[in-house]
């Protein structure tokens, strides 16, 4: 609890009830009436009132968030030269007062949007680029009262430093800072290098009068409705360009596909030509050495054919004929003795052949 203030409450009830007493006494008075026990009380109660208002008067509390500025009539300056600091604290009482001063973070801003702001309405700021386009800048300013300057902002500005020392410099050190630049750097590729130019020039300004930029925030740029409009148009035929860059590069990777599959089934059909060929050389050279093996095994035997040839007749052909003016296609065993049994020629009917035709006369 605040002491001083608690000291200040005891001493208005005391001076009321005094008020009060005092009020009664005299109305016994007008009556009559004897007054001598309540006069006593009313003198112990304006003693005590007394006494604590002098106490209450030379008593300051000061919040941890505070510093405290002693006016003083009896110091040679008119005011002690070291800030109060957090905690209770004695001053003269009636010689002496205090000023109290916020050192915590204070958020200045200043918007296009009504009621944002500390300013009702459009409090956005206005300036000009480098190459003369209007913007309106949107912008928020967070900073604090340095707690070893209290006594020169208090000398300096007292408590006309927001809107006299913070919102005139803010704007001010931002026209300035939007001229070094085009519009296009503004709200693309300059931007941040704009925002760190106004910090460091805004802190120093404020450092030289007491007080510490703890952040500035750029928070929105708005242009003119004829150069928003130029540049969505811009926008716009960007966006068509890089469809129709995609487009293209999206033309190239088909081709290219198709090119690779077409590649792909021109090598599928050369592999397999090489390997029909392959093939063929294989079966052919087969077919050569198997060839080969039977002109082999026939010089050996000679019956071998006829023995095959004779296997191929149908089983149950016991008389063939054959025209007598063509040759046999193969030898036929002559009539003998029986063959013995390893023998590979194996006894047939003999085919009779048909007699020749006669002409009668």
């Amino acid at each position: 609890m605040n002491i001083a203030v608690f000291l200040r409450a005891i001493v208005s009830i005391l001076w009321v009830a005094v008020i009060g007493l005092i009020v009664v006494a005299a109305m016994r008075a007008s009556r009559g009436r004897k007054v001598g026990p309540i006069s006593t009380v009313i003198l112990v109660l304006v003693i005590s009132a007394v006494l604590l208002t002098i106490v209450s008067a030379g008593l300051v509390f000061i919040q941890p968030e505070e510093r405290g500025v002693v006016i003083s009539a009896i110091a040679p300056k008119g005011y002690r030269e070291q800030a109060l600091q957090p905690g209770l604290r004695w001053i003269v009482p009636f010689l002496e007062n205090v000023v109290t001063y916020p050192i915590s973070r204070q958020t200045y801003t200043m918007s296009i949007i009504p009621a944002e702001g500390q300013v009702i309405g459009d409090d956005s700021i206005s300036a000009r680029t480098a190459d003369g386009q209007e913007v309106l800048i949107d912008s928020s300013v967070i900073y604090s009262i340095d707690p070893e300057q209290v006594i020169k902002v208090h000398i300096e500005w007292q408590s006309r430093y927001v809107n006299e020392l913070v919102r005139p410099l803010a704007r001010g050190i931002i026209r300035d800072a939007i001229s070094q630049y085009g519009i296009q750097q503004v709200y693309s590729t300059e931007r941040s290098a704009l925002t760190q130019s106004i910090s460091d020039t805004m802190r120093q300004k404020m450092t030289e009068n007491g007080l510490k930029l703890q952040d500035f925030v750029l928070r929105n740029i708005t242009f003119s409705p004829e150069y928003a409009a130029s540049v969505e148009q811009k926008q716009i035929a960007e966006q068509l360009a890089q469809q129709a860059k995609f487009v293209v590069e999206q033309r190239k990777q088909e081709a290219e596909q198709a090119r690779q599959v077409a590649q792909g089934q021109a090598d599928a059909a050369v592999i397999r030509s090489k390997g029909d060929a392959n093939a063929r050389l294989i079966q052919a050279e087969a077919e050569s050495q198997a060839l080969q093996l039977i002109a082999k095994a026939l010089q050996d035997n000679q019956d071998l054919l006829t023995y095959n040839y004779i296997n191929k007749i149908a089983p149950g052909v016991q008389v063939m004929l054959l025209p007598n003016n063509v040759p046999y296609l193969l030898p036929l065993p002559t009539l003998g003795p029986p063959a013995p049994e390893s023998s590979l020629a194996v006894p047939t009917p003999v085919p009779t052949p048909l007699p020749s035709p006669t002409t009668t006369p």
